[in-house]
């Protein structure tokens, strides 16, 4: 008999474990919250007032469990809207993509698997460490958003970019059958975005 590899005796189990899990659902996850529209804010005359209103909106987005759990404060990412530690148990690795011999894209294709509730995209990796936003206030996230020592060196334009074509944050949107996406739409947020980095990219207070 073929030997098994280590790789799909762990692809096997996820398979099992997230059939199992499907089945055990009696309903799918509600949809998403809604977002204010960025035209809306424009009513607040005071420019810094806007501004960070704007990314008290856009917090919605980014304390969710899609983009939480993929931006943790441990090593371990997260999981499910409950935001439990992923199973099995995984690690970061030296680049997001997991550590040698079980990267994510062990179990993770480019594309979601429903049939086993397994997600998927074609660049499937936690965020760098320097973006931990597990745990840190929406002031905190916002300065770390915007610190390009800490984002990738990208600048605001940049940052509006990432959020609205990068395929793995728009996969927040479409997070597979039994998770709830991300609140608003992805058009939504990307407007709130490019509205709060015009009206100076200030971040709420602590």
């Amino acid at each position: 008999m073929r030997s098994l590899t280590l790789a799909s005796v762990v692809a096997t189990v996820t398979l099992l474990l997230g059939s199992a899990l499907t089945l055990a659902q009696t309903a799918p996850a509600p949809g998403g919250a809604t977002l204010r529209p960025a035209a809306s804010f424009a009513g607040i005359a005071n420019q810094r007032d806007r501004s960070v209103a704007l990314f008290t909106e856009m917090g919605k987005v980014l304390q969710h469990p899609r983009c939480v759990n993929c931006h943790p404060a441990t090593e371990r990412p997260r999981q499910s809207d409950a935001r439990r530690l992923h199973e099995p148990m995984v690690v970061r690795g030296k680049d997001g993509h997991g550590a040698p011999g079980l990267a994510c894209t062990t179990c993770h294709g480019k594309q979601n698997f429903d049939p086993a509730g397994i997600p998927g995209d074609g660049h499937w990796a936690l965020a760098p460490a320097s973006m931990a936003w597990e745990g840190k206030t929406l002031g905190q996230i916002c300065e770390q958003l915007k610190d390009p020592n800490r984002n990738g060196s990208r600048d605001l334009a940049a940052i509006v970019k990432h959020v609205t074509t990068d395929t793995l944050v728009l996969w927040g949107w479409n997070p597979g059958k039994g998770r709830q996406p991300a609140p608003g739409s992805s058009a939504e947020f990307g407007a709130l975005m490019q509205a709060w980095a015009d009206s100076g990219a200030a971040c709420p207070a602590g």
